[in-house]
């Protein structure tokens, strides 16, 4: 009975240290898969209301925020890549429409490395659209 005793002592501390060494290696991961969907809705919004149809410098910022939104959301959600691009290969099968996250990345880009680029209020809001779906196919917004 005393080494029965025993045994069901040291597997309940076996478990329990299991238990807290599984918590421990949760907290400290980097990336966490929760996300902040309130911050992320606000920060969504901000966005959204900084593209102005009369004002053509906002097209452009507001791809970029939108842009730089998404890539935040991948890395909290510990997405593998060096790149935003890489992480967003990782994840080709998520995206509701993988052709309209990739072309608003890819005006990004043209924003980003092309000079004397315009892009049209169309073509942002297209952008900005395509980045809120694939915000919402992470679960940030």
């Amino acid at each position: 009975m005393d080494q029965s005793l025993s045994f069901i002592l040291f597997f309940a501390a076996l478990l329990i240290f299991a238990g807290l060494l599984f918590i421990v290696i949760n907290l400290t991961k980097k990336g966490s898969s929760q996300l902040n969907v309130e911050k992320y809705r606000s920060d969504w919004l901000n966005i959204e209301q900084s593209l102005h149809q009369n004002d053509t410098a906002s097209y452009q910022l507001s791809v970029l925020n939108a842009d730089k939104l998404l890539d935040k959301a991948l890395r909290e959600k510990g997405v593998p890549g060096e790149t935003m691009g890489a992480r967003m290969k990782y994840l080709q099968t998520t995206w509701t429409n993988a052709n309209d996250v990739w072309g608003a990345h890819k005006v990004r880009n043209q924003i980003a490395h092309e000079s004397n680029i315009a892009i049209e209020y169309g073509a942002a809001r297209r952008a900005l659209a395509a980045f809120k779906q694939a915000l919402k196919d992470v679960g940030a917004v």
